[in-house]
């Protein structure tokens, strides 16, 4: 697969940038609040917002430097305020690399349209600037948001497999030769 991974992708209303090591406090608080981190159980054996705040940058950071792309700040335009992250992400899933649009967003930013809009522009993104002929996103099988946000974002679900350990559905699509 071809690597090429920006960031200050721009949409609406959002900038992208690219984690960085001094991100720590900006993820403390947004591992204090569980529902910001529910159906993400591979960090739940993990005891304090610090700790997981530590391994999920620690995580993001080593995926660029493998060039296993990974997530990205969301930062509103106009308030400069983090609105959570969203990317493309390498994944393995039934032996394959899959290439993903992930998104996660601070609680007070639900239901705002904010992880459909930036997963729309990392979809295109993704299309745009890899080999990959269609783009994933992996979801919980109980995170009905994400789904939705999955189907805005023109993607159906392609099958159910168990991944890290987690019940998820595989969301896929538009390829090359679909409009987004």
């Amino acid at each position: 697969m071809t690597y090429q991974y920006n960031d200050g992708l721009e949409t609406d209303r959002l900038i992208t940038r690219f984690l960085k090591a001094d991100d720590h406090n900006i993820l403390v608080k947004m591992f204090e609040n569980f529902e910001n981190y529910r159906y993400f159980t591979f960090l739940h054996h993990l005891k304090t917002p610090n700790e997981k705040a530590h391994f999920w940058l620690e995580g993001g950071l080593k995926r660029y430097e493998d060039e296993r792309y990974g997530l990205q700040w969301l930062i509103d335009k106009q308030t400069g305020e983090y609105v959570g992250q969203c990317g493309l992400l390498l994944q393995d899933i039934d032996e394959k690399n899959e290439l993903e649009v992930g998104y996660s967003l601070f609680m007070k930013y639900w239901g705002l349209g904010y992880a459909t809009e930036a997963a729309k522009a990392f979809h295109a993104h993704g299309l745009k600037t890899t080999d990959a002929n269609s783009i994933i996103s992996i979801i919980d099988i109980d995170n009905i948001p994400s789904q939705k946000v999955a189907m805005a974002n023109n993607m159906t679900r392609d099958k159910q497999v168990t991944w890290m350990n987690m019940n998820v559905g595989i969301y896929r699509g538009p390829n090359r030769s679909q409009k987004s």
